[in-house]
């Protein structure tokens, strides 16, 4: 048995139609299949396939009865925990698909910048910011991660 790659990530969506358009109109994600599942009180939910064509993330409306890990924030101010405290899309321009993701209402929560991580250093482009649903979210231009030090 082996691990083949990551298959999705779910989020339940506060305003699923913003959702959805969010991770379409910014991302580059398809709509894949779409269902609801009364016995867990799920009205709608989608699959979003990304660019790749294999990772997908799993969009659930507000009122849907899921397992998860942490607690819903109560505001969109307040920071919730759980295990999740962010996942990264690797982007070929940081720059652009931050100022991109802002014009569809996200918000800034670090503006792009290169980091030197650990020594020798290796240098990273990111930017981070909070979906229009409230997810941190990372964008990060190609790095190898596996380099040997």
């Amino acid at each position: 048995m082996s691990v083949n790659g990551l298959a999705h990530v779910a989020i339940q969506a506060r305003d699923y139609s913003a959702t959805i358009a969010f991770y379409i109109e910014v991302l580059g994600f398809k709509r894949g299949h779409h269902w609801s599942l009364p016995l867990f009180r799920i009205q709608e939910a989608s699959m979003l396939i990304s660019p790749d064509g294999r990772t997908c993330l799993e969009i659930f409306d507000n009122e849907a009865v899921i397992p998860a890990q942490g607690k819903k924030a109560a505001s969109e101010d307040q920071i919730a925990h759980g295990a999740l405290l962010h996942f990264a899309f690797y982007v070929d321009n940081v720059e652009e698909i931050y100022q991109k993701a802002l014009a569809h209402g996200a918000r800034t929560f670090v503006a792009p910048d290169t980091l030197s991580l650990g020594e020798p250093p290796l240098l990273v482009k990111n930017a981070l910011i909070h979906s229009p649903n409230g997810e941190v979210i990372e964008f990060i231009e190609e790095v190898d991660f596996g380099r040997i030090t």
